[in-house]
């Protein structure tokens, strides 16, 4: 019988500081005499009550290191859980959710997809739109600690390559788990104030720029505008691109950086590819729109970046209506949303550091065609990779085709259009967040869909923000015994 004690311990204290955050917003809402502060009260008075006794019933496993199977359990458990006590402040006050709506609009925060249950984003509480920021900024930095610590122990799509990348090449900087969290902590703290900063000078309002800092980093792409990012056009698109580059960027690079080693960062294969494939997808579409619509060449090539970048981050944010710039650059948007960022940072997707393995892989396989008896080795960064770590790799891309194959197809089955099925599981899975079709509003909300359709989005974002197999496992019989 598996313990859970550990795993109930950790998420009644992630509830309960859950819980603290939403004081946060209350005290906005406070300062600006808006009645509204009440309902994050309750609803963080429900969450530190329930954290507490949760973390109080199961203390005796204080101290005990988690199993691998209590591992797995937590990671999806955290991801359940978190979105369920972070929906409360949508139910309480307004915008008066249901649950469903509330718990989508939680998990988009959580998982950092960005896409929203909410039809009107402009009338909403000051606090709520802080709340929805705050979600995934806790869900950035969440999954960037996840990344680093559990999934290369966990063996999810490859991630064990990366084992020795917190643990040994660091040396005496990161020797433990804890350590490599603190510094990641620090790393997104600063970023985040950096980033808050930067759109202050930008000419952003003092609240836009936190709200929005929180959600660029996370690349998470909440907004509190109906527009999205096309209310702030001009200087800050380009300061919200440097910064979601950078947050798609792998961390622990930059606590090497901070360290006094940038050799890493600038030889890393992942970042390399990263920037190169933004400049060829960018090129690409400023040459076809110029070609195709003889557009001013400064907002042309302003907008390209901004939502390029946008969507291959997995940020989600919109500054102009992209699906008006013709099908080639359209299906090149839908292209790099499945890319995604690096590792151990918080964009999501496939990730870059797949695609160079598969790539490797598929090079290593032709040479084995004309050249049988040679002996052919993957390498990346000058590494040899094992066979575990491109089995895994293969097996992922195989289970997120086959996943994102059959959530567009029962997207479909609950009556959406063919056209928002595919965007919408594309969105989900993916953990892009933009959407697009007949059934999506016009501030990209999908609360028009059949509740039907919203769980299988959940469940979607949930499966592509934990990578699929970590997920996976736990519907396995054996995992279970003994």
């Amino acid at each position: 019988m598996t313990d859970l004690r550990p795993v109930g311990y950790i998420i009644g204290l992630l509830t309960t500081a859950l819980g603290l955050a939403m004081l946060i917003p209350a005290l906005v809402d406070f300062l600006a005499g808006d009645s509204h502060w009440q309902s994050l009260v309750e609803a963080s008075i429900i969450c530190v009550t329930v954290g507490v006794l949760l973390s109080m019933a199961a203390r005796d496993s204080l101290g005990k290191t988690l199993t691998l199977r209590q591992s797995f359990i937590l990671t999806s458990a955290v991801w359940l859980a978190l979105p369920a006590f972070g929906a409360l402040p949508f139910m309480i006050g307004a915008p008066h959710l249901g649950f469903t709506d509330a718990y989508f609009e939680a998990m988009s925060g959580v998982t950092t997809t960005g896409t929203t249950a909410i039809a009107k984003l402009d009338d909403l509480p000051l606090s709520i739109n802080l709340w929805r920021g705050i979600l995934q900024w806790l869900g950035g930095l969440g999954i960037i600690i996840v990344a680093m610590i559990f999934l290369p122990v966990m063996k999810v799509g490859g991630m064990q390559f990366f084992r020795s990348e917190g643990f040994d090449t660091l040396g005496k900087v990161l020797p433990r788990a804890r350590e490599i969290s603190r510094a990641l902590i620090q790393i997104y703290l600063g970023l985040t104030v950096l980033c808050t900063m930067a759109f202050l000078f930008a000419g952003m309002a003092p609240y836009p720029a936190v709200l929005h800092a929180l959600t660029t980093i996370s690349t998470g792409g909440f907004s509190s505008e109906d527009a999205s990012f096309g209310a702030y056009q001009g200087l800050p698109e380009y300061v919200a691109a440097v910064f979601m580059l950078l947050a798609a960027m792998p961390f622990i690079r930059f606590v090497q950086l901070i360290g006094g080693h940038s050799g890493p960062l600038w030889r890393d294969p992942q970042v390399r590819a990263f920037l190169r494939w933004h400049l060829y997808a960018i090129m690409a579409i400023v040459i076809y729109r110029l070609w195709r619509h003889e557009d001013p060449i400064e907002p042309t090539i302003r907008e390209t970046i901004f939502n390029v970048v946008s969507t291959f981050t997995g940020t989600g944010y919109s500054s102009v209506d992209v699906t008006a710039w013709g099908h080639m650059a359209f299906v090149i948007l839908i292209v790099v949303g499945l890319i995604g960022g690096c590792t151990a940072s918080t964009g999501c997707s496939v990730k870059v550091f797949r695609y160079l393995i598969l790539i490797q892989s598929i090079k290593a396989q032709i040479r084995r065609l004309y050249s049988p008896h040679r002996i052919t080795l993957i390498r990346y960064d000058g590494r040899p990779v094992e066979d575990g770590v491109v089995n895994s790799v293969i097996a992922f891309f195989s289970f997120f085709i086959l996943s994102f194959g059959l959530l567009i197809v029962a997207l479909t089955l609950t009556g959406l259009e063919t056209r928002t099925a595919l965007t919408a599981a594309w969105t989900a899975i993916a953990n892009v967040g933009p959407c697009w079709g007949p059934e999506v509003t016009a501030n990209g909300s999908v609360s028009r869909f059949p509740d039907s359709a919203k769980w299988l989005m959940i469940f979607g974002m949930f499966l592509g923000r934990l990578e699929l197999m970590s997920v996976l496992v736990l519907f396995l019989p054996r995992f279970w015994r003994d």
